[in-house]
């Protein structure tokens, strides 16, 4: 039962029939608030202009929801390129418990050779380390590449070209990698309880997009997403087996 909004309506001499031709909605979705559902915020506003009453204290919860989602955020870059390659070296480096990486390819990853170091370094030092890269024949994959404008097969080969720069890894104890075919909303790098999640948009490189710094605090903050979205891919996504791949493990300078 939502008590606050009871009151908020007894005191201002409001039925649910008035709530409900006031905002052009039906009777029965007011009963629904009342027992405790919470509405869109446009109705949460405009319920509280009605009632002459704050939003905070007809719906305490979702201010508790939105500190808790603030709390999380460290910092915020425009693009992923203007994230400045001592944070990645500094979030991968700082882990004792585990590493996450999901992406379709992150080729700019397995290409510095420095963070390469540190995933070996961290994996020897009994850090668990998971990988998940798209399926190069997966139609989501071929989808991604075409949104973004650079063709499905320039895609499958960024993420061939990661699978062989891993290969490094697949010798090293604590790692694993896997193949998804998933609709990737985001790539996600993570470090015990910080993450950088690179947020993907329609017909832009993810390089080009955003990227937010979280630290996850409790199970109700933003970063919670984020790792509950990683768990479930990997729970679905296949190991990789290095023997399915042609040889290119060649060592590269470019």
């Amino acid at each position: 039962m939502n008590d606050n909004l009871r009151n908020a309506m007894v005191a201002a001499r409001t039925t649910p029939t008035d709530v409900a031709a006031a905002l052009a909605v039906d009777p029965k979705t007011v009963s629904r608030w009342l027992k405790g559902r919470i509405p869109y915020p446009r109705h949460r506003w405009a319920i509280a202009d009605l009632l002459h009453a704050q939003e905070a204290d007809l719906w305490p919860q979702v201010t508790q929801q939105r500190l808790a989602l603030a709390s999380d955020v460290q910092a915020i870059y425009s693009h992923r390129w203007a994230v400045p390659q001592s944070v990645w070296h500094t979030l991968f480096q700082g882990a004792t418990k585990q590493i996450g990486i999901l992406t379709y390819s992150g080729l700019f990853l397995p290409e510095d050779r420095r963070i390469l170091d540190i995933l070996v370094d961290r994996a020897r030092a009994g850090v668990k380390i998971r990988i998940l890269l798209g399926d190069p024949d997966s139609p989501q994959v071929a989808r991604r590449g075409t949104d973004e404008g650079i063709g499905p097969d320039v895609m499958a080969a960024r993420i061939k070209n990661a699978i062989a720069l891993y290969r490094r890894l697949h010798n090293v104890p604590n790692v694993e990698i896997r193949l998804h075919r998933t609709v990737l909303y985001n790539s996600i790098f993570r470090a015990d309880s910080e993450l950088l999640v690179n947020l993907h948009a329609y017909a832009t490189p993810a390089a080009d997009a955003p990227v937010m710094h979280l630290r996850h605090r409790e199970d109700q903050g933003a970063s919670a997403i984020y790792l509950t979205s990683f768990e479930r891919i990997w729970t679905t996504a296949v190991p990789h087996s290095d023997e399915s791949q042609p040889d290119a493990g060649q060592d590269t300078d470019s």
